[in-house]
């Protein structure tokens, strides 16, 4: 009767297209919803949890589009009080790297297992043992005090030898702090020690002699010149992360129930971007069970992925009442249709996961040209469930997957408008599916700071340097200049006026 009951319930599932699916995944995490505060904030980090994502993203991008008027002391307070724990999970060029939030009574089944082991591939540099065992008895200590102690350990220690080591068991994924401050000042800079300058002493008897004549000594400055508060990347306190819970089929059924929390529906593909320990075979197994027990529902629920699908009753019912019976192409949308802008790894980006990413079009010699992949800086652009756009990162190079013009409208609007509220930072276009994106017979490919096109087709830019214009003689970036294309094209032909 179970077997006739659940093959029933899969019958009478109709699949939705990965169209409905790209709509649904986005609508499921909060992207855009009404999510507030403190409260607003904890349930975003329990359907996050997990979650490995660029820490330049995090703030920018991630929590900003979930959670209504986000500010970062926000997170800083779930921090503080407890509630939320943050774990480094690899370093990237620069001073980003990986990260995940965690609910702290989750933390047990979320939480990574340390990738620097004592008694693995990594040794561990004297500082940083030193700082494993002064955190070791527990509590959390400011970067002084553990400074502190590794001098008393190791001698004489620069700050930056123990910030440099301190963060070494961060990225590891072994140490975190009590606030997201360090985070924010290493993204933005703050390791650049050179050019800070020297903190004054703050107490009137360092360096010098000691005012009890022939016994006093002179106390010693501070190896750096760094006052008692430490550099803005290591503020904070600091403690070991708890360890992941030892019992492997507790871990394995909380990973995934956090997985259905996240999902909605789970797939192959998200359980493998996801580089879950044991891949999908081991989710499987703790699937199938809970849906003979009646708790979640298989079936053919997106088309194109596979029977192994499952699904919560509640999130399939809403995945099928968002669906559309008739395909409604992008091209026929209006221009106020909204786009989305996100994170290529942000888990609501359902591209690259679990669903494929489209197919592009071969090079005119073959090949298969530059591919989209879930990197950390890159960018999708959604509109209505369909990828429109790709922006590697730095912004200079996209792709693009529409011809029509009112969802590339959308997206590029969508865009400008993420720029102009700071969620991005400058992006200046140069190459659209590997083709320049400004030129013209006047020269005009490089060095336009600002510009906007006209009803009739022109465009009025301005320069960021001086420059030679072919056919108009020297322009400055005080000159509006107008171009006119006399001819369609990614190079037209055209008149160009000074103004």
């Amino acid at each position: 009767l179970r077997r006739r009951s659940l093959a029933a319930l899969r019958a009478e599932v109709e699949p939705v297209t990965p169209a409905d699916f790209a709509r649904f995944l986005p609508q499921w995490q909060g992207i855009g919803g009404a999510l507030r505060g403190a409260e607003g904030l904890l349930r975003a980090v329990e359907q996050l949890g997990g979650a490995v994502m660029p820490a330049s993203a995090l703030e920018t991008l991630i929590l900003p589009s979930r959670i209504v008027g986000y500010q970062p002391a926000m997170l800083d307070e779930l921090l503080a009080a407890g509630e939320v724990l943050w774990q480094g999970q690899g370093s990237l060029p620069g001073d980003d790297g990986w990260v995940s939030l965690h609910v702290a009574d989750l933390a047990g089944i979320t939480l990574a297992a340390p990738t620097m082991d004592p008694a693995g591939a990594h040794e561990l540099t004297s500082i940083e043992t030193a700082l494993l065992q002064a955190l070791d008895g527990g509590g959390a200590y400011f970067f002084r005090t553990l400074a502190d102690a590794v001098g008393a350990t190791l001698g004489p220690t620069t700050d930056d030898a123990v910030r440099a080591a301190l963060w070494s068991l961060v990225w590891a994924g072994r140490v975190s702090g009590d606030t997201l401050a360090p985070l924010r000042a290493a993204l933005g800079g703050g390791r650049v020690a050179h050019r800070r300058r020297a903190a004054p002493t703050r107490t009137r008897y360092a360096a010098r002699a000691g005012s009890l004549g022939a016994h006093g000594r002179p106390l010693p400055a501070r190896a750096g010149g760094l006052g008692r508060s430490g550099p803005p990347d290591v503020v904070g306190r600091w403690a070991l992360l708890p360890q992941p819970d030892a019992d492997a089929t507790v871990t394995a059924y909380g990973r995934v129930e956090v997985l259905l929390d996240r999902y909605g529906v789970v797939t192959r593909g998200s359980v493998a971007a996801e580089q879950v320990p044991g891949g999908f075979a081991a989710v499987y197994r703790v699937l199938a069970a809970a849906e003979d027990a009646g708790r979640v529902r298989r079936g053919y629920f997106v088309e194109g992925l596979g029977a192994a699908q499952f699904g919560s009753t509640g999130a399939v019912d809403r995945l099928r009442a968002g669906a559309r019976p008739l395909a409604v192409p992008t091209s026929s949308l209006g221009p106020a249709t909204p786009a989305l802008v996100l994170a290529a790894c942000d888990p609501a980006n359902p591209f690259g996961a679990a669903l494929p990413w489209p197919a592009r079009e071969p090079t005119p010699h073959g090949g298969r040209g530059h591919q989209p992949a879930r990197k950390a800086g890159a960018l999708v652009v959604l509109v209505d469930g369909e990828l429109v756009l790709y922006v590697e990162r730095g912004g200079r190079s996209l792709l693009t997957w529409s011809d029509a013009e009112q969802p590339l409208q959308s997206a590029a609007d969508a865009l400008a408008l993420a720029v102009r509220e700071g969620a991005l930072g400058k992006l200046t276009v140069e190459r659209s599916d590997g083709t320049p994106v400004l030129g013209s017979d006047h020269g005009l490919t490089k060095n336009i700071s600002a510009f906007t096109f006209l009803d009739d087709g022109s465009l009025l830019f301005v320069l960021a340097a001086n420059q030679t214009i072919a056919g108009l003689g020297a322009a400055t970036p005080y000159d509006v200049i107008k171009f006119t294309p006399n001819t369609p094209g990614v190079f037209p032909l055209g008149t160009g006026t000074l103004s």
